[in-house]
């Protein structure tokens, strides 16, 4: 991680205005010299890829060449895209050089290159991120220039709950397509919690047979008197995940799954009703959850419980490789414990292992798992409730619920991401007004977002360390389908963006309009991809959902 004082030429600020929108922003930009002649693509124009670099090309042949309608044939000779890798670059860096010879891209390892791929598309023009030409026979030009880039953070990520409301596999590949164009390299898939459960598990087949369906779902916020009558659900197979998992390998995404436990678990419950604490409620009359909040229905803190998750892991460790997914997240967070101060066999269980109460039962079966996934090689990474009653030992920490759990864990010597609900959660409202549909939580704008800083204030420079990055949260309470959740998501994603790749000054210092000015391009590659993104100006009138119920929270957010 560098310092985040670094310097950063801004493409907003100088130059050819077809480059003026790169978005994250490159370390460093600099122009050709005045009259350089751009590079123009054609269809002489060939892709000389290095070893190493092939399948980089097939990608820029598949997006590029489709939009274009160029063959981008393999070729040394000529106008060409060379690709190369050169290990004295970091990973993730690349080199970006334009003349009127060659576009020359090098990358510190495949995945470098591939983010330099992306900055010559951006540079490009929107047009080169739609799936076809608009007209044949256009002259695409590239304008002089070299760019040496790499990211400040190795962990730049989303989270997409895809529990509340389900996403089907295809717009999750789209949204992989969208991490990808801003150089995002985690995808943090949220894959259970009360409201279904998303992913086939062959030796427990009632996951998905009863546990992904629910009879109603609620309409707004949990305060609505809407419901929607409708039967919901969906989920994943086994082979629906491994395509998903290798369409984000091919793009350099780590994929995050999520198994939410001990709390947030009433899908699973409904499956199997011998999960949950049956001496006291009757699991068997449980459905799965049509409302939102947090549900009371945990987890029993049972041998036979943590078994029947043993097996769930073991099939998901087969589904998400460890080269794509080195950490698998447990959840941990918001678990209830008032069945457990009732439950004669967890006050037993409490007993026998010689624990102080209730959040060191917690920290027991976290500490469980944590050890199980190590010895199979996983790293186990959790939301900051795991530090109740005792971090787990090398666990890393989503830090959720302000700054103050990833301090802890980060002077404590674990690694954290650091997305704060009062600052990254996307599906807290953008505005104040009266149309922002459905409104939750604080607002935040897409300067808010820009502002944001992963790193606090006061954090000593060896904790600071371990801030591997930030993410932004998206959960989908009010988000029914993909075109909502592209409303809360975008554009503030891109801001997101270029605050997890760019080492930006302090927040005060950021250079907001010049961010901005960027963005009139970026909105245009964003029409170009189809994403119903937040308009400047206000939800358009479809956007609009008047007369639902939301949560606004009025004021400043705080800083916890």
């Amino acid at each position: 991680m560098t310092s985040k004082n670094a310097e950063v030429t801004d493409a907003a600020t100088t130059g050819d205005r077809a480059a003026t929108g790169l978005v994250p922003a490159p370390r460093s930009l600099t122009w050709g010299p005045p009259g350089a002649e751009p590079f123009r693509l054609g269809e002489a124009t060939v892709i000389d890829a290095a070893p190493g670099t092939e399948d980089v090309a097939r990608l820029l042949r598949a997006s590029v060449g489709a939009a274009t309608g160029l063959p981008l044939a393999p070729g040394t000779e000529g106008p060409r895209v060379e690709l190369a890798l050169d290990t004295a670059l970091a990973p993730e860096a690349y080199r970006l050089a334009v003349d009127a010879e060659a576009v020359r891209i090098t990358g510190g390892s495949a995945a470098g290159l591939f983010w330099g791929a992306q900055t010559f598309r951006q540079l490009l023009g929107p047009d080169a991120f739609r799936r076809a030409p608009l007209t044949k026979g256009r002259t695409w030009e590239v304008p002089a220039v070299a760019v040496e880039d790499e990211p400040r953070f190795s962990w730049r990520g989303l989270m997409l709950d895809v529990s509340r409301h389900f996403l089907p596999k295809e717009d999750v590949l789209r949204y992989l397509d969208l991490l990808a164009a801003h150089k995002l390299n985690v995808f943090h898939f949220h894959l259970t919690d009360d409201q279904g459960w998303r992913v086939e598990i062959k030796r427990y087949p009632r996951l998905t047979e009863a546990g992904s369906w629910r009879s109603r779902t609620k309409y707004g916020h949990r305060a609505s008197e809407l419901w929607d009558e409708t039967p919901y659900g969906g989920y994943y197979t086994q082979d629906d995940i491994r395509e998903i998992v290798a369409y984000a390998a091919e793009r350099h995404i780590r994929v995050v799954p999520e198994i939410d436990i001990p709390g947030h678990s009433q899908a699973a419950i409904t499956a199997y009703p011998e999960l949950g604490n049956t001496d006291v409620i009757d699991t068997t009359t449980l459905s799965v959850w049509d409302t939102w909040g947090v549900s009371p229905n945990v987890l029993a803190p049972t041998d036979n419980t943590v078994r029947f998750f043993e097996g769930v892991f073991e099939e998901l460790l087969d589904l998400f490789p460890a080269e794509t997914a080195p950490f698998i997240h447990v959840g941990g967070d918001e678990c209830v414990k008032d069945q457990w101060k009732a439950s004669p066999a967890a006050q037993a269980r409490i007993a026998e292992l010689g624990l102080k109460d209730e959040d060191e039962l917690q920290s027991w079966f976290i500490r469980h798992f944590d050890t199980w996934l190590t010895e199979r090689g996983r790293r186990m990474i959790g939301w900051d409730e795991i530090l109740e009653g005792g971090l787990a030992e090398g666990a890393a920490v989503s830090s959720w619920r302000g700054y103050a759990g990833g301090i802890a864990a980060a002077e404590a010597g674990h690694d954290v991401v650091m997305c704060p609900e009062q600052q990254v959660y996307l599906d807290h409202r953008q505005d104040g007004g009266p149309d922002e549909p459905m409104p939750i939580g604080y607002v935040r704008t897409l300067e808010d977002v820009y502002r944001f800083e992963p790193v606090p204030p006061g954090l000593s420079e060896e904790a600071a360390r371990h801030v591997l990055g930030t993410q932004g949260n998206v959960w989908t309470e009010v988000m029914q389908n993909r075109a909502r959740v592209d409303y809360q998501v975008f554009p503030r994603l891109a801001a997101l963006a270029e605050v997890a790749w760019t080492p930006l000054p302090a927040p005060a210092e950021r250079d907001f309009a010049g961010f901005e000015a960027r963005m009139t391009d970026h909105y245009a590659r964003l029409d170009a991809l189809g994403v119903d993104y937040r308009r400047p100006g206000g939800p358009l009138p479809w956007q609009r959902r008047p007369g639902i119920v939301g949560r606004p929270i009025e004021g400043a957010p705080p800083v916890v």
